[in-house]
């Protein structure tokens, strides 16, 4: 007999526990043919009253059970729930006169009840001592033996299902609490990638931009050419900074040049990988950025995969970007867009010229990427 609880964390929740409750009512229903059978008088009316307050009491304390422990901390929880085994107690005991053996029914949903909503080892002995309840009274009550076979199994069914079904439930409870930890992580882990490239971003560009103002200021009375030539840089960086924010706020930018640097920067490192890079791509004109990009993210790639390299480099101008390395000069084939095929057809699109291959003053692997001046 099934006593489940279903709630989700993190929303408000689809607390449907009394409709799992009163599915299983119908078990009662030889309770109900035990007290109708019963002549008419007190017990007979009183019987009837208590089957029904104890059926809505079941189902109340099952469909609260969830929101109980949940609300209330230890050993606070638990009280309602003793509580409400010891009215279901009391109520299946005021049907004894008129229902007889079949009262023993009660003790079905007392058990599920203990040890589906107390601490579990509390609910098994609770569970057990209702057995026991369950099968001395069928061996010592006058008249119940012949009829009463059986009850003290189906107590010790119950709690074995409830049991199995609430260690289900928890464990799948702990699994949704762990996806939504994970959950969190990834949210936290997106703020720190977007954080580190605003950064890289915005670091070098930003203190770039402050000095050639200075310098601008500085030049304002002495060479009014110059000064034109540092506001157009400045203008230049700025927009090309505004466009990289703007892109990686809206969660659009797929790759920067400063980006890639930084990353390149991260792998050969954890490849133990001795690098070599440039501290700022601030030359390289905005038109490009994300040819070079490319280029750096599938040569390092490729040292980090295949090359077995001791030591790399990028070597970055305004008009070509190259990345050489010592190692055995094994290359990527993937398909296209992929690899340095794909960075071959993004090199072609753009007017650039690609040269990738062995290393003609040492041994390794050299990926040149150079652009019209």
């Amino acid at each position: 007999m099934s006593t489940a609880v279903i709630e989700t964390p993190g929303r408000p929740g689809f607390r449907a526990g009394w409709v799992f409750a009163a599915m299983w009512l119908f078990y009662l229903g030889e309770n109900l043919q035990a007290i109708l059978a019963h002549p008419r008088g007190m017990w007979r009316d009183i019987g009837l009253a208590a089957l029904v307050l104890f059926a809505l009491t079941y189902v109340w304390v099952v469909g609260t059970m969830r929101r109980v422990r949940r609300d209330l901390p230890y050993p606070q929880h638990v009280l309602p729930i003793w509580l409400g085994l010891l009215v279901l107690a009391g109520f299946a005991l005021l049907q004894l006169p008129a229902a007889g053996p079949t009262v023993l029914t009660c003790a079905v949903y007392i058990t599920a009840t203990a040890v589906m909503g107390l601490q579990l080892q509390h609910g098994l002995a609770v569970a057990v001592l209702v057995a026991l309840t369950v099968e001395v009274a069928i061996r010592t009550v006058p008249g119940w033996h012949a009829v009463s076979q059986g009850y003290a199994l189906a107590v010790v069914l119950a709690a074995a299902a409830t049991w199995g079904m609430r260690l289900a439930l928890e464990r799948q409870s702990r699994l949704i609490q762990a996806q939504h930890e994970l959950a969190e992580l990834a949210v936290a882990d997106e703020r720190s990638r977007i954080a580190g490239d605003l950064h890289d971003i915005l670091g070098h560009s930003l203190t770039v931009i402050a000095v050639k103002a200075e310098l601008a200021q500085r030049l304002l009375d002495v060479d009014i050419e110059r000064t034109r030539a540092e506001l157009a840089d400045l203008e230049a960086l700025s927009r090309d900074a505004l466009a990289d924010v703007r892109a990686t706020a809206m969660g659009m930018r797929g790759i920067s040049l400063a980006g890639e640097i930084a990353a390149a920067k991260a792998a050969l490192a954890a490849a133990n990988v001795e690098a070599d890079l440039p501290g700022a791509a601030d030359d390289v004109p905005t038109r490009h950025r994300e040819l070079f990009a490319w280029t750096i993210r599938e040569a390092v790639t490729n040292v980090v995969r295949h090359s077995r390299a001791r030591h790399a480099e990028v070597r970055l101008s305004p008009t070509s970007v190259e990345i050489v390395d010592d190692g055995q000069g094994a290359t990527t084939t993937g398909n296209p867009g992929q690899g340095l095929a794909g960075l071959r057809r993004r090199a072609d699109e753009l007017g650039a010229h690609l040269t990738c291959g062995q290393r003609g003053d040492r041994p390794g692997f050299r990926v040149r990427v150079e652009v019209p001046s």
